[in-house]
């Protein structure tokens, strides 16, 4: 594990600055249908999404996707624009790709909300790795653990044009 990521909970230094952001509303918390940055639907959940889940329109992720981030609070609509912070950020591997999810929210995310959080994305891995062996894509599915904002910010790109869409077709 690289020492910037943590298997639990962040310590307190990784969540102590957030750092502030615009994010898009994909899937709005208690939606069935995973959009993708195109806004095309992906695929319709068995579950609903427990988080408001969206991205960074103006960053690519280290998988060439638009950045995630996962909204705490309210339910959002599909497509709300906010400003918000991000206080740290989850690590997945998808098809053995590095795929960080800002966790953000607009206070400092308890203790519970950020096991809520990890506990989310360790399932969420499982059920992708069992959507890419069905859809035929290979490659490890497993959530890594935490690191901070800065870190997932650092390693994230500047999408080429403003409002385009990623260069991957997913």
């Amino acid at each position: 594990m690289h020492p910037a990521l943590f298997a639990t909970a962040p310590p307190a230094a990784a969540c102590a600055t957030p750092v502030e952001l615009d994010v898009v509303i994909e899937v709005p918390r208690g939606s069935f249908l995973k959009r993708g940055s195109s806004g095309r639907i992906d695929f319709v959940s068995p579950l609903p999404c427990p988080f408001n889940y969206g991205a960074v329109p103006t960053l690519l992720g280290l998988e060439g996707d638009l950045l995630d981030a996962l909204v705490l609070g309210p339910r959002l609509a599909y497509g709300t624009h906010l400003r918000c912070r991000a206080w740290g950020a989850v690590t997945l591997t998808d098809r053995g790709l590095c795929d960080d999810k800002l966790i953000c929210c607009a206070h400092r995310p308890s203790a519970a909300e950020l096991h809520a959080v990890l506990r989310f994305f360790h399932f969420y891995a499982r059920c992708k790795g069992l959507l890419n062996l069905w859809r035929r894509r290979p490659g490890r599915n497993a959530c890594d653990g935490w690191c901070s904002a800065a870190y997932a910010l650092a390693r994230a790109r500047p999408l080429a044009q403003a409002g385009a869409l990623p260069p991957v077709p997913f």
